[in-house]
């Protein structure tokens, strides 16, 4: 049965929408202007009228691949850099992710208290502070301008997020895991015939973030590889200067598909992973 909304309940409901509509548009804004920019004929900032450009085209699109202004700018190699180390990443630090979540969250050994703290500790420290120790250590490795370098550190790095993960894990049913001692299961057959077929959200929700940082990291891409055909894309486009903003803003867009992409196809996923994760820590 439809009740008529109070007068008070109809003013509060529409301020909500107002106040939602207005920090949507707000955020909206800069999304719709970048897209704008990525059309503009001149490719110069400087050039445009107001916020947006005063000619549009789609030839910044073509030139991004079938031009890369004598070397400076192969966006085409910076994109299958960035598809490789993000895939790798992705499969690489997915697993450790995953495998230390669920030893933390099933198994009961000397010291694992001071892991969980630990890790907890490192955590509240922004990445950037071991910038200088890490340059130096990939040095030493050998691995200085390279991508298997980015490729090692995400993934080595990956494990200390594991939180999420444990606390998706601590949701399953002990008991389940009991019985299939009882019925002879070795650990390693409940982890990949049990655990993982109840964890596909999980499972989703972690290889998408896995893959997403690597995908849009600037600052340790700039810092280890110095050859410009080495570079991701997120380091090309840093490097791009204003004279050049169409092709900046069409390889920003670009980049930013296949992310959106994953996004919505596998949301569902994301979200129940995500708040099943964050029931338990």
């Amino acid at each position: 049965m439809n009740r008529k909304l109070s007068p008070g309940r109809l003013a509060d409901n529409i301020l909500t929408y107002a106040v939602l509509l207005a920090v949507s548009l707000i955020f909206l804004f800069p999304c719709v202007w970048l897209i704008a920019a990525s059309f503009s004929k001149s490719g110069d900032i400087h050039s445009f009228s107001g916020f947006f450009p005063q000619e549009f085209s789609v030839q910044t699109f073509v030139a991004l691949f079938t031009d890369d202004v004598n070397g400076l700018y192969p966006y085409g190699r910076w994109f299958m850099n960035t598809l490789y180390v993000s895939s790798c990443t992705c499969v690489i630090g997915t697993l450790l992710v995953i495998l230390t979540g669920y030893v933390m969250s099933r198994f009961r050994f000397r010291g694992r208290d001071g892991l969980r703290k630990g890790s907890l500790l490192l955590g509240m420290f922004p990445g950037f502070m071991g910038m200088t120790a890490v340059y130096i250590i990939m040095g030493q490795l050998g691995l200085l301008n390279s991508l298997e370098a980015l490729i090692f550190y995400y993934s080595c790095t990956a494990p200390l997020g594991y939180l999420v993960q444990k606390g998706y894990f601590d949701s399953i049913p002990y008991t389940i895991h009991e019985a299939a001692r009882i019925d002879g299961a070795t650990e390693l057959q409940i982890f990949t015939r049990i655990t993982l077929p109840l964890s596909k959200p999980m499972l989703v929700y972690t290889a998408l973030t896995q893959f997403a940082w690597p995908w849009s990291d600037v600052l340790l891409p700039k810092m280890l590889l110095k050859e410009r055909e080495m570079w991701t894309v997120a380091a090309g486009l840093y490097s791009m200067p204003d004279t050049q903003f169409a092709r900046f803003a069409a390889g920003s867009v670009f980049i930013a598909v296949p992310i959106v992409i994953l996004y919505f196809c596998l949301v569902k996923n994301i979200v129940n992973g995500l708040t099943a994760g964050a029931v338990k820590g």
